[in-house]
């Protein structure tokens, strides 16, 4: 899919409602692409049409028509931010990151801040910058309690629990969690925005496994067992529409199975995830096998283990040499 600037000067262009709608649609594609095949799918496609989408705010605009203009603009940038991650490209993430909190402020849309924060935030925690990804996750609650949206605050709310856990703070990391879960029950938006939907009952279920398995690895292995039954839950729930979402999950579920000492499960699983990571144009989902290696890694004469690492070590390759930049 392809969007062609006008030929014209973009200051004699009228930009209409029409014209935000094609703009809101492509991104939509975009993005379901993403989900399904990883940012490499269309990362190329999103940063093509980041011109034209700029070029869009020079044209002349109506006023009621502008706040919703540099929402969808943000909401590209938020999307070539998210896809330059999947990618491996943290610094590029960060500079989309960046222009998509500019726009998203201008329109006045707190919620999308709230979103891009929480983003920004994912980064950082992915390179194990916990602190500054707590500090991106603080600055999207209050955005999200600005814009009153429970959804928004759910979302930031399961991150920080993740960070916590990642620091070894359980019972912070569990706080927030419940926080997470409650938010989440008391959201009342039927539909929420496109950049937040991926956020529904299956996702609440891999964000709790997530937690519980970054604490079974930094705590303690008897976190293990509710890592397991949540992240069961969420492999299922998960269709072909969120393939990455579904391996991410898988990946976490077979490193739970390991730190259980249940290694003939954490094979299985993990050799169902290793199959469609390599499938997946996701740098991202390569390197998050790091936790599932360190802990078969626990266990060095068990032959079940040996054929995680083998497998592991040779999808990592794959991805070719991990970017840990974030300037």
């Amino acid at each position: 899919m392809t969007v062609e600037p006008r030929p014209e000067h973009p200051r004699a262009v009228r930009i209409g409602e029409a014209d935000v709608r094609r703009l809101e649609a492509a991104t939509r594609a975009f993005r379901a692409l993403d989900y399904r095949h990883g940012g490499g799918s269309c990362r190329d496609a999103v940063e093509a049409l980041v011109p034209y989408a700029e070029l869009m705010l020079l044209g002349v605009v109506r006023e009621p028509t502008l706040p919703r203009l540099c929402t969808t603009v943000a909401d590209l940038h938020n999307l070539a931010g998210w896809t330059s991650f999947d990618e491996g490209r943290p610094g590029v993430a960060l500079a989309e990151f960046g222009r998509a909190l500019e726009l998203a402020t201008v329109a006045g849309n707190d919620e999308l801040v709230a979103n891009i924060c929480y983003r920004i935030g994912r980064v950082h925690l992915h390179y194990d910058a916990v602190d500054e990804a707590v500090d991106q996750f603080e600055h999207g609650q209050v955005a999200a309690h600005r814009a009153g949206s429970m959804h928004a605050r759910a979302i930031l709310s399961a991150n920080l629990a993740w960070a916590d856990a990642k620091q070894g703070d359980a019972r912070a990391a569990l706080a927030q969690l419940s926080t997470a879960t409650d938010e989440f029950a008391a959201a009342t938006v039927a539909a929420p925005p496109p950049w937040a939907a991926f956020f529904g009952e299956t996702d609440v279920a891999a964000m709790i496994g997530t937690v519980h398995t970054e604490l079974a690895q930094v705590v303690g292995a008897r976190h293990a067992g509710e890592a397991i039954d949540a992240l069961a839950v969420a492999t299922d729930g998960y269709g072909r529409a969120m393939t990455r979402s579904r391996a991410l999950t898988q990946i976490w579920l077979a490193t739970a199975h390991a730190l259980a000492g249940d290694l003939d499960e954490a094979v299985r699983v993990g050799g169902a995830a290793i199959e469609v990571a390599t499938e997946l144009q996701s740098a991202r989902t390569k390197q998050r096998m790091s936790p599932l290696a360190a802990a078969a890694s626990r266990f060095p004469a068990n032959p079940d283990a040996r054929e995680i690492l083998e497998r592991v070590d040779l999808l990592r390759g794959l991805a070719g040499p991990e970017q840990v930049t974030l300037q």
